[in-house]
Order: C-alpha cells, then sequence, then structure tokens
C-alpha cells in the first residue's frame, strides 16, 4: 500500500524508507522507536512501542520491513508498528517506487545524451565527454544531482544534464556566429560529473552526505582536475583543455555562488546562465507540484524567499 493511499484504521504491511530514526523512553520508563518512514508517494511519522532495537538512527535512509496499523494521531496519520526489521538480501521491492526518482524516461534520456555527444564534429571535446562517459556511465545514470534543492533524486543529474544539453544545442545556434558549439555542449555535459565523487550515497542511492575530498575541493576543482587528466592522456590541445577547465571552474557564474573563477568566455557565460535557469526551473516544478491551483506556497528558501503562484489554467 502506498502511503497516499492509507487511511485511518488502515492495516499496513511492506517495504518503505526509514526517512528518520530515534530510539527514545517514555515517562514510564519503556523503551520506543520514533521516525519518519516514506515512499515515492508521501512520508508519514512512525512508532514502534515497547521497542529498543536494533533498528536505530544509525540506519536512517535504509530500507525496513514493516506490519502494523494506521491510527488519527492529533490530526494527523500516523502508523504504529508491530514489526520492524532492516531489508535483507533476498527481499523483493522495487527501490523506484521507496525513493523519489526522476519523473523521466531514463533510458531514453541517456540515449538522447549520447546522441548529443555523437553528433559533435570537435574530435577532441568529443573524445574527452566519450572518456568521462565510459569511466562514470553508471553512476551517471542513478545519482541525484544534489542532497537537496533541486533534482534531489535518483537519476537527477541524468535529467539536469540532458535538459542542459538540449538548451546549450538550442543557444549555440542561436548565437552560432561566435559559439562555439562542441565546447558549450562538452562544458555543459561535464560540469557536474565529479559530483560522483561529491558526494556520499546511503542504501538507496540518495545522497547522506558530502564526502572529504566533496568537503575540501568541491565538484568543480574535482570535475577540472580529472578533466585535465584525462585531456592530457588523449592529447588534446592545451587550449582546448584549459577552455573545458575553466567551463567547469566557473559554472556557478559568480564567486559567492561558489564559482573558482569568474566567467570569461561566452561559453562560460551562457553555461552558468542555463545551469541557474534549469536549476531554478527544477525548484518551481517541485514545488508547483505541491501547491494547489489558484494557490501560493510556502516561502521557498532556494527562490530568494519568494512563495509561488500555481495558476488555475
Amino acid at each position: 500500500m502506498r502511503l497516499n493511499e492509507i487511511t485511518n484504521g488502515s492495516t499496513i504491511s511492506g517495504f518503505y524508507l526509514l526517512k528518520q530514526a530515534t530510539l527514545r523512553t517514555t515517562n514510564t520508563g519503556k523503551p520506543y522507536l520514533s521516525g519518519i518512514i516514506a515512499d515515492r508517494s508521501a512520508a508519514v511519522e512512525l512508532k514502534v512501542w515497547d521497542y529498543g532495537g536494533p533498528v536505530s538512527t544509525a540506519d536512517e535512509g535504509k530500507i525496513v520491513f514493516l506490519s502494523g496499523r494506521v491510527q488519527d494521531f492529533r490530526g494527523m496519520l500516523q502508523v504504529t508498528a508491530d514489526k520492524i526489521r532492516l531489508a535483507e538480501a533476498g527481499d523483493e521491492y522495487k527501490l523506484s517506487e521507496l525513493v523519489p526518482t526522476a519523473p523521466i524516461d531514463l533510458n531514453r534520456a541517456l540515449a538522447e545524451v549520447e546522441q548529443m555527444l555523437g553528433n559533435m564534429t570537435d574530435k577532441d571535446y568529443q573524445s574527452v565527454c566519450k572518456e568521462m562517459l565510459s569511466r562514470h556511465r553508471e553512476a551517471f545514470a542513478v545519482i541525484p544531482a544534489a542532497k537537496s534543492v533541486h533534482h534531489g533524486f535518483r537519476s537527477g543529474l541524468l535529467m539536469h544534464t540532458a535538459y542542459m544539453m538540449k538548451t546549450a544545442l538550442w543557444l549555440a545556434k542561436l548565437y552560432g556566429d561566435f559559439i562555439d558549439r562542441d565546447l558549450l555542449l562538452a562544458g555543459t555535459f561535464l560540469h557536474d560529473f565529479a559530483k560522483i565523487r561529491e558526494f556520499t550515497l546511503s542504501q538507496t542511492g540518495m545522497v547522506s552526505e558530502y564526502s572529504v575530498p566533496g568537503q575540501l575541493l568541491g565538484h568543480l576543482v574535482m570535475g577540472a582536475q580529472e578533466v585535465s587528466e584525462v585531456c592530457r592522456a588523449l592529447s588534446v590541445p592545451e587550449e582546448k583543455a584549459i577552455l573545458l577547465q575553466h567551463l567547469i571552474l566557473s559554472h556557478h557564474g559568480d564567486p559567492s555562488f561558489g564559482s573558482a573563477v569568474v566567467c570569461q568566455c561566452a561559453e562560460s557565460e551562457l553555461l552558468a546562465y542555463i545551469d541557474l535557469i534549469d536549476s531554478r526551473m527544477e525548484i518551481y516544478r517541485e514545488t508547483l507540484e505541491k501547491t494547489e491551483p489558484g494557490t501560493f506556497s510556502e516561502r521557498v528558501f532556494a527562490l530568494d524567499n519568494k512563495r509561488l503562484y500555481r495558476h488555475k489554467t
């Protein structure tokens, strides 16, 4: 049963994502587990009475099997479980039903990315992109693009990159008299690749923490470093290698937003705006999806703390 389908008095049994878990003690000294379980559809408060483990805070982000009953508590639905355990090898469940996943056809999106790379005419830029995809193909297709804010779901990086590459192609054609299309396309494809190393992922493939290199260096620096290594290995001309690194290091646009350097070529300027457009539009999509037509959302910190209006038509 999906969590958005439960009602007061429903019985529940199945696999769910354990988003939060805390072992506590009642006023009478009895232990219990308090937490939140979730699937793709919703999140619900969880209580397991007379329970002292082994499931605990250390298991947040993991999949659990539980059974119990749904009750109304102070106007909110709550699951009271009589059984709970961690998922085990051999258990059958669909991870895509339990964690947020990009709302796209994943195979089609990856094929579109590969087609755009295949249509590049500059063999140097193309060879770098194809080598990076060969190295990181599996992770590129499934990891989120962020821990939160935008595209913070499975395959978020693939969705973010594919949308940005399509925008880059359109803008490169519009400004084709001075924009190097393949440089812009390569920079767009590569700009967030090092997030593969920046994140520490949970059992479900969601971002749980930032890695030590991710915190000390960040994906801009790590991305430029790996591209530099690949360019040397493929004997890419020095200027092209430097331009690719510049696009990666400057794609946040302004140093106050995390850029290592400011944009100093037209392609880097375009990339920074393409990244900004796609990230902000995804925040709009996610926010409006949860907002009733004809009403305003809660304030969205990532969009200048604005309330967004979802129009009826």
